[in-house]
């Protein structure tokens, strides 16, 4: 098996999707025109505007959901295992692949706005929906959608929930399957509730987990801050292959970098489209413009803490290279990626050994658990697309029993193929979405456009398809027409 998902990953992860998701991201950067940077202000301010409503969430809801997926595993485990295979110079393609992922993330998020539904009485997007209405091949769409619900109810949530029970157990010797266990009752509570309970918990645990996460790692910086020139130069130095013990590594410091990057942001995957179809707004753009920024926040901000933590602690051991760092002898002897960062941290504070463990596994549960809330509403959008009426119910319930089937059988398993696993999952979705959004830019860039001559004529912009020459989207002539009814 293991040789089987090694070689798949070999096909869906070989250089024409590493450096593709690069060039695509400048693509969309250079059609914005740099839309991350220049509406920067804009993508801040809308987050915390837009009201919800029966059928859908606040903006900021819909960011919150976002980022339960976004901030995952991938902040602290795939950090960490990008500095193990890439070495230090990994981090800095992670900054780029989000700087212009943040582009990309606008595009699949405006997309998800302009071909939305309103089924069973709540908003439904995503690629699945807006491939099929952009390109008019309803095949197209159903691809994406199985792709979708093989990834997040039966691949990736292993990942997360394997993250959980091995973080809990080094800090606190549970078992695994209590964890697990654990999991699957909680879980069940919140993803029976619907769309409207996983808004709620992701409003209040995402802000506090990465509040609480981004203090210890600033916390951390302080009492080391007079390392940054030097941990910043060796990021810099090894990203381009100029230092002398990474040297040899620059191809695959970008690769795990990229690789890594995308599965944390998820720009391009089109997790975050599914959410922010599900937002009240009056124009598509808007939720894209604060779609993109959360790209910052995931990667920018809560990448970097780890890495600079791990970093500045030297807990790395860098496997494809000659560079070691303090876990050499641990890690032959199987230690996880999660423990560069539990390492990290206990090392800050010597005096207080087990406090590193106990933070991180604590940090990565809230991280995970969000996570796996966010791939179960994927895949439930994705059946709400595929289906209808009866059918469309019986699956939603097998949809949840194998989102906590799948996280209890995580919980179990090693780590090495949960991660294996992850990433064919990861590659479909991104193969299939990426075609997608080249195929139908164009739509995103007329809504833009069409935002921001609004707001040069001081309006709050309102979206109107028919006036746009954009076809396909009902949704919103419907809208309007019920407004303007009001």
């Amino acid at each position: 098996m293991d040789r089987f998902v090694e070689i798949v990953n070999g096909i869906l992860w070989g250089p024409w999707l590493v450096y593709g998701i690069l060039a695509v991201g400048l693509l969309f950067t250079f059609m914005t025109r740099v839309v991350q940077v220049r509406l920067i202000k804009d993508s801040v301010m809308l987050m915390f505007k837009g009201e919800k409503s029966e059928s859908g969430v606040s903006s900021f809801e819909a960011l919150s959901m976002a980022l339960s997926g976004r901030v995952g595993t991938g902040n602290i485990i795939g950090t960490a295992s990008a500095i193990a295979f890439g070495g230090p110079g990994a981090v800095f393609w992670m900054w780029v692949t989000a700087f212009i992922g943040a582009s990309t993330a606008f595009v699949e998020s405006t997309l998800a706005q302009i071909y939305k539904e309103k089924k069973n009485g709540v908003y439904r997007g995503g690629p699945a929906f807006y491939i099929e209405k952009g390109t008019g091949k309803r095949w197209f769409g159903t691809l994406f959608a199985i792709a979708a619900i093989l990834a997040t109810a039966f691949l990736i949530p292993g990942v997360q929930a394997n993250a959980i029970s091995s973080a809990i157990d080094n800090a606190f010797g549970i078992e695994p399957w209590i964890t697990g266990a654990f999991l699957v009752v909680i879980l069940g509570f919140i993803i029976v509730g619907g769309v409207k309970r996983f808004a709620k918990t992701a409003t209040i645990l995402v802000p506090f987990m990465a509040v609480a996460y981004l203090l210890m790692a600033f916390v951390i910086i302080v009492m080391n801050i007079s390392q940054i020139p030097e941990v910043l130069g060796l990021i810099f130095r090894s990203a381009f292959g100029a230092d002398a013990v990474f040297g040899g590594m620059v191809g695959s410091a970008i690769a795990w970098g990229v690789k890594r990057a995308i599965f944390s942001n998820e720009a391009g995957q089109g997790n975050g489209a599914h959410p922010a179809a599900a937002a009240e707004v009056s124009h598509p753009a808007k939720q894209g413009l604060v779609q993109s920024f959360s790209v910052y926040i995931d990667t920018l901000l809560v990448c970097s803490a780890t890495a600079l933590m791990v970093l500045f602690m030297g807990t790395y051991n860098v496997q494809e290279g000659s560079a070691t760092g303090a876990l050499v002898q641990e890690n032959a002897a199987g230690i996880t990626y999660t423990d560069f960062t539990q390492a990290a941290v206990s090392s800050a504070f010597p005096n207080f050994q087990s406090f590193g463990s106990a933070f991180v596994a604590i940090a990565l549960f809230f991280f995970a658990f969000t996570t796996i809330l966010s791939y179960y509403y994927i895949a439930e959008t994705n059946v709400a697309y595929l289906f209808k009426g009866k059918k469309e119910v019986m699956a939603t319930w097998f949809i949840k029993a194998a989102v906590m089937g799948t996280s209890f059988y995580g919980t179990v398993r090693t780590s090495d193929l949960a991660w294996a696993f992850g990433d064919v999952g990861l590659g479909l979705m991104v193969w299939v979405n990426i075609l997608g959004m080249l195929l139908m830019v164009k739509p995103a860039m007329i809504a833009l456009k069409d935002y921001e001559a609004q707001r040069k004529e001081g309006k709050d912009p309102t979206f109107h398809p028919e006036k746009l020459g954009i076809k396909g989207a009902e949704f919103w002539i419907a809208y309007n027409e019920e407004r303007k009814n009001k």
